[in-house]
């Protein structure tokens, strides 16, 4: 029994390494044996759900990691990538898919408000649809847990700035009223 669970930790090992190294397709040679063998083991789910999103087979991704979600309801990074599974790719998500991911990126937060990017992911859903001052707050959020994230900054000002400029707009063709 301990050596099948030491060769079932060693592939496991691999299958996440091999995502780090940015080689989805041979995670998921990797992974689907163990996903197969233990498909309750959350790490198994996140790593196999990870290279399928990375190889963009959103639907193999969802059905692996909502499965995962319902046993392991406190677990945020299966939130997290679950949310990224039902986005997909931002410019193709229709609503639908940018409320189901919303709705996986907030289990995520509550699960743990420090989960990294899922605050950047929220920000650039709520860019899409158009809502500046959504998107402004998650930006800062994310800002606030990782000052260093450059990316959020410029989402911040880009913003910022084209929502004084629709402010400024706006009021300008408002009717005023006459200085007496």
């Amino acid at each position: 029994m301990d050596r099948q669970a030491e060769e079932f930790n060693r592939a496991l090992a691999e299958g996440a390494w091999l995502l780090r190294t940015n080689q989805p397709a041979a995670a998921v040679d990797k992974l689907l044996p163990l996903y197969e063998q233990a498909p309750s083991n959350p790490d198994v789910a996140i790593n196999l759900g990870g290279a399928y999103i990375l190889l963009a087979k959103w639907n193999k991704a969802v059905r692996v990691l909502s499965k995962a979600a319902e046993l392991h309801p406190h677990n945020a990074m299966i939130w997290s990538n679950l949310g990224a599974a039902y986005l997909g790719r931002l410019e193709l998500a229709g609503p639908q898919q940018q409320q189901r991911a919303i709705h996986a990126y907030t289990r995520a937060l509550e699960v743990d408000p420090a989960v990294r990017n899922v605050n950047y992911h929220l920000g650039l859903i709520y860019k899409s649809r158009g809502d500046l001052a959504e998107a402004i707050v998650y930006f800062e959020r994310e800002l606030a847990l990782n000052p260093a994230d450059k990316d959020a900054r410029y989402w911040i000002d880009r913003l910022t700035a084209q929502a004084t400029a629709r402010l400024t707009a706006s009021s300008a063709e408002a009717p005023g009223e006459e200085a007496t």
